[in-house]
């Protein structure tokens, strides 16, 4: 997955677009991330034991990855992730870097 944890990323779709927040949780299998902040929903909950309170809980809920960018820490910009091979000791490793700026993310 191209975004990771603890990347800026922008959201491009839904009700907080145009809006930035860094990426929490990314859940390689869905395809999703979870940004903090950013899509709330409301959740009702019901009193379980005798004493316990109900009500309406704030939740963060996970955005797919198609619907946000990333934000490249060097030059500030929205960017598309890149891959640039590394070579360590024959040892082959992919790197992520900014197209804009070419800069090792």
């Amino acid at each position: 997955m191209k975004i990771k944890k603890g990347d800026k990323v922008k959201i491009l779709a839904g009700k907080d677009k145009g809006r930035t927040g860094t990426v929490e949780i990314a859940l390689e299998k869905s395809g999703q991330v979870l940004v903090g902040g950013l899509n709330i929903f409301k959740k009702h909950s019901k009193p379980r034991k005798e004493g316990e309170k109900g009500g309406i809980i704030d939740k963060s809920r996970p955005i797919n990855t198609s619907k946000v960018i990333l934000i490249c820490p060097k030059c500030g910009k929205t960017t598309r992730v890149g891959y640039q091979a590394v070579d360590k000791e024959s040892k082959q490793e992919k790197r992520r870097i900014c197209q804009k700026c070419k800069v090792e993310i």
